[in-house]
Order: structure tokens, then sequence, then C-alpha cells
């Protein structure tokens, strides 16, 4: 099975998403459905997809569980959930009770949209992420390298929890890169238990200028840090229309991956993502 592991629905006239407000994301400020999707994914031949959240309302994610539950190819909802909230363990129960409940495999939240960089280190915060992985869920990491020592410190807390690091913690490919990106992303591959999704570089480089040799250092670093074991394919699709079509990503993210060795396309292409989120998918 080919798996996109990162792609997002939305409707900016339905709900409200703050970080969609700058004025460069016009272009993809409209409604995005799995309607969109499907024949984005027959084109490109993709079997199934992973919706993840966009904003931190539980609406959404109740939203998303209705929608794979009447949708084949969404085999797999990172939602969201209010990880300080005392109740969190009730409300996620309540979620895989629901229609759809069997395919919430994970929990995400913006935290690099949080002013303090340490916030997933907060108490609150550590409690709800046990209530998460007391679940057998996965949890995403959306970080850039100002949040990357928190993201590791909350690694090495869980040993036994399994992370994804959404987008290689989003690198400043625009400005050439960072050695202190590039160092922390090694360490937080040093816990065994965080796989690395190259998903979301292409918006990460400039829009109008960039392509698969551009993208192929970041890459690169990612699989020399994680292993070709532990890289997830995402499209980041409707964002990566800023970019690129759908197509077209795709395309770069396969031309790199085939630079890596034979088998690192395969997995990153499906294995890697049914490992990390425990997919019961054939």
């Amino acid at each position: 099975m080919i798996i996109d592991a990162h792609q997002h629905f939305w409707d900016p006239a339905r709900a409200d998403y703050p970080w969609m407000d700058a004025p460069e994301l016009a272009p993809i400020r409209r409604a995005f459905g799995p309607a969109d999707l499907a024949p984005l994914l027959k084109a490109n031949g993709i079997d199934a997809s992973i919706v993840v959240q966009c904003r931190s309302a539980l609406e959404e994610t109740e939203e998303f569980l209705r929608i794979a539950h009447a949708t084949p190819s969404v085999i797999g909802v990172v939602g969201w959930a209010d990880l300080t909230d005392v109740i969190l363990g009730e409300t996620l129960d309540r979620l895989r009770a629901a229609p759809g409940g069997k395919k919430l495999i994970g929990i995400r939240h913006q935290v690099h949209d949080e002013a303090d960089p340490d916030w997933l280190l907060r108490e609150d915060v550590q409690r709800g992420l046990t209530a998460v992985f007391a679940r057998d869920l996965a949890y995403d990491f959306l970080v850039r390298t100002r949040e990357l020592p928190a993201a590791i410190a909350t690694a090495q807390a869980f040993p036994q929890a399994r992370f994804v690091l959404d987008h290689a913690a989003k690198p400043p490919i625009a400005d050439g890169g960072s050695d202190e990106w590039a160092d922390r992303i090694k360490a937080l591959a040093a816990c065994g238990n965080v796989w690395c999704k190259i998903s979301g570089l292409a918006t990460e480089a400039a829009w109008d200028d960039w392509d698969a040799e551009r993208l192929f250092p970041f890459v690169a670093h990612a699989a020399t840090c994680f292993g070709e074991d532990r890289l997830i394919f995402g499209s980041d699709w409707p964002v990566c229309l800023l970019a690129g079509s759908y197509g077209e990503i795709k395309g770069a993210l396969e031309a790199c991956l085939a630079k890596l060795g034979p088998n690192a396309r395969e997995k990153a292409f499906g294995a890697n993502a049914k490992a990390a989120y425990r997919l019961a998918v054939e």
C-alpha cells in the first residue's frame, strides 16, 4: 500500500484558521475536501492517506473521524485534543468510541505557535501525553528548530511511546539551512522512538524557485540521522500547492529518495507509516 501520511482538509467558510490569515496564503484559503483529493491520489498512484489536524478544535477531530468513517482511502486521523485538559483521557476514549474512532491514530498540537519554546515540557502537557500514550496513540511533533530541545527531552521522557516529527522540523531551506537545525535533528533522531516525515519541504524553500536538487541535502540529512526505516512520505496537500502541484511534490521527493538506496522509497511510501502509526492495513 502506498500511503500519503500527511494531508489536510479544511473549509475557511465554516471554521477559523488563524494561521491562514497571511496574505500570501490566499491561494489556499478555500475549501479542500475528500472529493478534491481523490483524483490526485489516483493520478499519482497513492492508495491511502492520513488526514492531519489544522486547528486547535475538538470539533475538527470529530469531523475528521466522520470523514474517515465514510472514506475508505483515509486510513488514519492525527487529530487535536487539549493536552492540558485533566479529562483528556475521557475525551480520547469518547473519540475512539465514535464512528470512525478506530482510525484515530495520533494527536498533534501546533507547538511552534506557542510563545513558550518549552511548552511541551509543561507538567500539564506531559500529563496529557501520558494519557495519549496510555491509549497506544502516536504524537506528532509540529515544531521548528526553536522547539527541538523540548521535543528531544519529551521523546527521552517517554521511551516506549511513538513520536512522528512533521516536516523534518521545517528546515530553513530558503535561507540555505542552518547548523542548529541539523545538529538538533541529529539529537532527536538519536531517540529511536521518533520517525521523521519528509513533508512540507518545498514550502520551506522559495515557493517559485525550488527543485528536487535543492531539497535533497535536507532529505539526505534526515536520512542520515533517522535511517531509511524512519523516513515517512507526506504531501502536505493542500499547503504544498503554494509551491507546486501534488504531482510535482511527490515527484521531487521520489527523486530525492531514489538517491538514498533501493529500499528508501518503498519504506517511506508505506511501511514506515504503518510502523509509526501501527496501521492495521495491508
